[in-house]
């Protein structure tokens, strides 16, 4: 992703799929030139093997993964190499932390549980416990959150696109951490 951020890829990319308190989504390249309404979000340039961090790094609100396909027709699930989605999702409570941990044992047959930190944080904070360790989680978004949700506050069609385009204009990598 830091490739294609340096080489201007994601410049002029719409943001693609929105849903409201859960993702913002970009990375098509078929989306530089889609027309209004056109469906959007297949395309990629290549896959990528994941590079799963749990309990290191999760989904809490703000940070930014690695799209994929699901596990019906990506079982080995291989990341999009150029697709990633923010985590919007605001503060979670009892209920949906459970049913994201029953998401995890479902996608993990059991072997996963949230840590009491990883619960307290997405309690306080937000996130989308159900795609813990089951995703690539590369980035957080630590300046600028008032802009994605923002984008996420958008008016979307049924496919989660918004209905004005909503655009990347550039990307510029400001520190690589290693």
């Amino acid at each position: 992703y830091l490739l294609l951020a340096r080489i201007g890829y994601y410049d002029s990319i719409l943001i693609h799929r929105v849903i409201d308190n859960f993702v913002v989504q970009a990375g098509d390249p078929n989306s530089k030139n889609a027309l209004p309404g056109e469906l959007v979000g297949d395309g990629e340039p290549f896959k990528l093997p994941s590079e799963i961090r749990f309990p290191k790094l999760y989904h809490k609100r703000g940070m930014v993964n690695a799209a994929r396909e699901g596990d019906e027709t990506n079982p080995d699930r291989l990341s999009s190499g150029s697709q990633f989605a923010i985590m919007t999702c605001g503060p979670l409570n009892e209920g949906q932390i459970k049913r994201g941990q029953e998401r995890i044992w479902a996608g993990t047959d059991s072997a996963v549980n949230l840590p009491k930190e990883i619960i307290d944080t997405y309690m306080e904070e937000g996130g989308s416990p159900h795609l813990d360790a089951q995703y690539t989680v590369f980035a957080e978004i630590v300046k600028g959150m008032d802009v994605v949700d923002k984008i996420q506050k958008v008016e979307t069609d049924p496919n989660d696109r918004p209905v004005e385009d909503v655009r990347i204009l550039r990307t510029v990598v400001v520190k690589d951490y290693k």
